[in-house]
């Protein structure tokens, strides 16, 4: 049977081979052998494949149920559009801080009243405080409710918030009043720390945040104050309110104000206004005199520090007999600069080479500048208004790169106008909202509060101006600013008596900037007026959206 080379079942693909090559088929039985195994392997290869389907599907309807579900959604606060509060009967202060409150996302408005009682049933009596009493107020900014309200002692000082960024401490607002310094925390209103008042600092005075000087892991509090004689210097615990140290003598002549300035390489240096120019002072300096050894840990900067004066420790930025404010072009900024008004220009000093940059003279200027972007070189440009007589103010848009006029508009200098203010957008510029009324809306040149009007400036329409309804009420302070991350811009605006401090009708309120628009009056300035129309011009503040 070997010798005919007829195959055995050891060599089926031989065999299958062979009788290929002879021309001859398998046979009926082989045919079905054949199928069967294949027959069997396709129904397995088509169950797994069944209960992989089934398995996914299992799977994706587990996925969509966990988060229709079991995971709840992220709910959008949901805005009113305007929102008021009235108080009767009640005083307020030129105090308002936009923080978040509530752990929303949303920035909520906090405020000071006095009051005999608040809104959730607080009353200066219960607290055991005299009547009236001082109330710090978080409102909801989405809708204008109480979030908490705080009882304090009379009377009232001065306030700051926005002390807790980054610092480890547990609170963000410090008040000063009666004869004490309270910080609140602004998410609950509760009194983190209260500390008698340091003797002469009733005055308004800003608060210096300063690094950790205590060792504790907390962030500390610095407190200048000036009297008719010298400026002293107080370092308080951020955690504990406690004095740090003992009470520096800054200089010998009177600081009328007074800012905290950090270098690129982390240095900090307290900028003084003299009556002779704008001079800094190494905190390490002033700590040290506070209490040796606080200093160590305090950087120096090797470039500000050649120019310090070998007794003083004073190092010369800017000499003028007259300078009034001192601006920062941004904290956000690598390197900020320093913004300087005098009483005949205004100067920027770059903040790294203490080298001046660029001067504008000016015959005097109203109220304190303020920052946008006109143009999209990334670089702030600087908002002033100039009293040019006649009951009348030009508002300037300087470039900050150059010094030059980007822009400029005359208007009547109507009392109690707040200053100019800007919200940037998405697009590398900002909106600006500037308050007082065009020389051409009135026929007389004695101006009222009733012809105060605002204005909201697009800079790709530099020849337009949106004029929107005049405020009656006499304006103690206003905000224009975002809501929510990136959007929802919006006027905080608290209006009371015309004399801080007395008793009336106050009302804290809130608008969205554009619900303001589709009945904003579109007015042409300059030359030619643009050849938009007024619905296109309307239509493109509409479409702006807005970023931080």
């Amino acid at each position: 049977m070997e010798a005919t080379g007829s195959a055995t079942e050891g060599e089926p693909l031989k065999r299958g081979e062979d009788r290929a090559e002879m021309g001859t088929a398998p046979s009926a039985t082989e045919l079905k052998k054949k199928s069967c195994k294949e027959g069997l392997g396709f129904v397995k290869l088509t169950h797994w494949r069944t209960a992989a389907f089934f398995f996914s599907l299992f799977l994706c309807l587990t996925i969509v149920f966990a988060f229709s579900f079991i995971i709840p959604c992220p709910v959008r606060p949901q805005y009113l559009v305007t929102w008021n509060r009235t108080f009767s009967e009640a005083a307020t202060y030129d105090f308002l801080a936009i923080e978040d409150a509530s752990k929303d996302k949303v920035m909520d408005v906090l405020f000071v009243l006095k009051n005999t009682q608040g809104s959730q049933n607080n009353t200066c009596a219960d607290a055991g405080l005299p009547l009236p009493c001082v109330f710090v107020v978080a409102v909801d900014g989405t809708d204008g409710e109480t979030l908490w309200e705080r009882p304090l002692a009379p009377e009232f000082h001065w306030a700051q918030c926005g002390l807790d960024k980054e610092t480890g401490r547990m609170w963000d607002c410090l008040l000063s009043h009666s004869d004490q310094l309270t910080a609140v925390d602004k998410y609950t209103g509760d009194i983190r720390w209260q500390q008698p008042q340091p003797p002469g600092l009733n005055s308004t005075v800003p608060v210096l945040s300063v690094p950790d000087l205590d060792g504790d892991k907390v962030s500390d509090v610095a407190l200048v104050a000036s009297n008719k004689t010298q400026s002293l210097l107080r370092f308080l615990s951020g955690k504990t309110g406690v004095q740090i140290g003992s009470t520096v003598v800054l200089n010998s002549t009177k600081t009328d104000n007074h800012l905290l300035f950090c270098t690129t390489d982390s240095s900090y240096y307290v900028l003084l206004q003299t009556d002779t120019g704008l001079y800094a002072l190494a905190l390490w300096r002033i700590a040290a005199q506070a209490k040796p050894g606080m200093e160590v840990g305090l950087k120096k900067n090797k470039h500000w520090e050649k120019n310090a004066s070998a007794t003083s420790g004073l190092i010369p930025i800017y000499k003028s007999d007259s300078v009034r404010q001192t601006l920062t072009t941004g904290e956000t900024d690598d390197s900020p600069n320093l913004l300087l008004v005098t009483g005949k220009e205004v100067a920027l000093v770059d903040g790294k080479h203490l080298q001046l940059l660029w001067r504008f003279n000016t015959s005097s200027v109203l109220g304190e500048p303020s920052f946008g972007h006109f143009n999209k070189d990334n670089v702030l440009d600087v908002v002033i208004e100039e009293d040019v007589s006649n009951y009348t103010k030009r508002v300037i848009i300087l470039d900050g790169k150059s010094g030059h006029v980007l822009w400029e508009v005359d208007l009547l200098a109507i009392p109690n106008s707040p200053r100019p203010s800007s919200i940037h957008t998405t697009n590398s510029f900002s909106v600006f909202v500037f308050w007082g009324t065009m020389p051409s809306e009135t026929n007389s040149s004695e101006t009222f509060a009733s012809d105060r009007h605002s204005y909201l400036l697009h800079p790709l329409y530099s020849k337009v101006l949106l004029e929107s309804t005049a405020i009656m009420d006499h304006i103690i302070t206003f905000k224009a600013t975002l809501l929510e991350h990136g959007r929802h811009a919006a006027y905080i605006l608290l209006t009371g008596p015309g004399t801080e401090g007395a008793e009336g009708t106050v009302v804290l309120s809130k608008r969205k900037m554009k619900q303001d628009v589709p009945d904003s009056k579109v007015l042409r300035i300059g030359t030619g007026g643009g050849s938009e129309t007024n619905e296109d011009i309307k239509e493109a503040l509409n479409r702006l959206r807005f970023s931080d």
